[in-house]
C-alpha cells in the first residue's frame, strides 16, 4: 500500500519534494499545505489545498514534508508526530538547539521516523568525496563556503530567510554536516565573525558571516556565507579537505555563477591529492536538484518501510545545527563560544 503523504510549504523545495513523491509509485500524495496562493507544475494542480497543518491533519497522512520556513519546523514537526505521522523536515530542524532537541525527544517518544533534509547525503559525488576523506585519515582541515551573489525575486527571498535564520545557519549546517561525517570528532568551540552588508536588511541582522571550529581530534574548519546582490563570485564555492596525507577537492563545481541554485550541489570532479602525485576522480553523472529531492523522500519511504535506525541521523542533525547556531551567537556577542 502506497504512503501517504502530505506535504507544507510550496516554495522552491516543496514543490521538489512535493514532485518526488508524485513521480513515486510507493507514494499517494494526500494534500498540499499552504497559507498563500503559489504556482505549482502541472502535475501538482490535482491534488487538494489545505491552509493548515491542522486541516491537512485530516486526511491521516503516514508521512509529512515541512518545507516552510525555519521557526516553523520544530511546532509543526512535533504536531505532525503527536498525530502519528512520520516527518520529513528540510534543514535547518529548527532555531535554537532547545527546539531541535524538543523535536528528537518527540520522534523517540512516539517512534515516528524523523528525517531532515541534509540533501548532500544522497548525492554520490559527495559521499565519495567524504569517503576519500576518510581514508586519508585525520586530523583534518576543513575549507568550505557557499556565497551567492543574488538579485530581484532571489534577494527578496533571501530577505525574507534571514528574518528567521542567518545565512551561516540555513547554508552552513549542510556542509557542517559534512565536516562531522569525515571527522567523528566532537567539536569543542566556535568563533564566528559576521557583517550586515546591506540597508535593506534589519540592523541586527547580517547577511556575510564565516565560523571557524575546532574538534576534539585537532581538526579544524572553516565556513563563509554571504547572500546579496554585492557578493563577489570570486571564489565563491571552495569544498576543500585537507589531511597530513594530502588533501581532496571538488572541482569545476558550480560553473554558471552562485546564483545558479543547480550548482550548489553540481561536482564536476574530485581531485585527491598525495605526496606521489594527484588523481583526478571523474564522477557519476549529477542528479540535479530535482533528481536529489527525488532520492532523499524514496530514502525517507524506505526508512518508513523498512524500519531503519535514524538515532545516528538524528544526532547528526543536532551537532552540525548545535556548531552552527554556536557560531550565530559568536557573531552577536563577539566571543569564542565553548560546546
Amino acid at each position: 500500500m502506497a504512503t501517504r503523504v502530505l506535504i507544507i510549504g510550496l516554495g522552491n523545495m516543496g514543490r521538489s519534494h512535493a514532485l518526488a513523491h508524485h513521480h513515486n509509485p510507493a507514494a499517494q500524495i494526500v494534500g498540499l499545505v499552504t497559507r498563500s496562493e503559489v504556482d505549482l507544475p502541472a502535475e501538482l494542480h490535482s491534488y487538494p489545498r489545505f491552509r493548515s497543518l491542522a486541516e491537512g491533519l485530516e486526511t491521516h497522512p503516514d508521512l509529512v514534508v515541512i518545507a516552510t520556513y525555519s521557526d516553523s519546523h520544530a511546532d509543526l514537526a512535533i504536531q505532525a508526530m503527536e498525530s502519528g505521522a512520520h516527518v520529513f523536515v528540510e534543514k535547518p530542524l529548527a532555531t535554537t538547539v532547545a527546539d531541535a532537541e524538543r523535536v528528537v525527544a518527540t520522534a523517540r517518544r512516539t517512534r515516528c521516523k524523523l528525517v531532515v533534509g541534509y540533501i548532500l547525503r544522497h548525492h554520490p559525488s559527495w559521499q565519495r568525496l567524504i569517503a576519500e576523506a576518510r581514508a586519508l585519515g585525520g586530523p583534518y582541515v576543513f575549507r568550505m563556503n557557499l556565497n551567492q551573489q543574488s538579485h530581484g525575486h532571489a534577494w527578496d527571498v533571501h530577505k525574507a530567510l534571514m528574518q528567521t535564520t542567518s545565512p551561516i545557519v540555513d547554508c552552513g549546517v549542510h556542509y557542517v554536516d559534512v565536516m562531522c561525517q569525515i571527522t567523528d570528532a566532537r567539536p569543542v568551540r566556535v568563533h564566528g565573525m559576521g557583517l550586515r552588508l546591506s540597508p535593506e536588511i534589519a540592523p541586527e541582522t547580517y547577511n556575510y558571516g564565516q565560523f571557524q571550529v575546532i574538534f576534539e581530534d585537532g581538526s579544524v574548519g572553516w565556513y563563509e556565507a554571504g547572500w546579496g546582490p554585492m557578493m563577489s563570485e570570486t571564489a565563491f564555492f571552495i569544498k576543500d579537505i585537507i589531511s597530513p596525507n594530502g588533501a581532496v577537492s571538488i572541482v569545476d563545481g558550480a560553473q554558471d555563477g552562485s546564483s545558479d541554485l543547480e550548482g550548489h550541489t553540481k561536482v564536476g570532479g574530485i581531485l585527491l591529492h598525495r605526496a606521489d602525485g594527484d588523481r583526478r576522480i571523474e564522477t557519476l553523472a549529477d542528479p540535479g536538484h530535482q533528481g536529489l529531492c527525488c532520492a532523499e523522500q524514496a530514502y525517507v519511504l524506505r526508512a518508513i518501510d523498512e524500519n531503519i535506525d535514524l538515532d545516528r541521523h538524528m544526532q547528526d542533525a543536532l551537532q552540525s545545527l548545535r556548531i552552527c547556531l554556536a557560531a550565530d551567537e559568536s557573531i552577536r556577542t563577539g566571543q569564542v563560544v565553548a560546546l
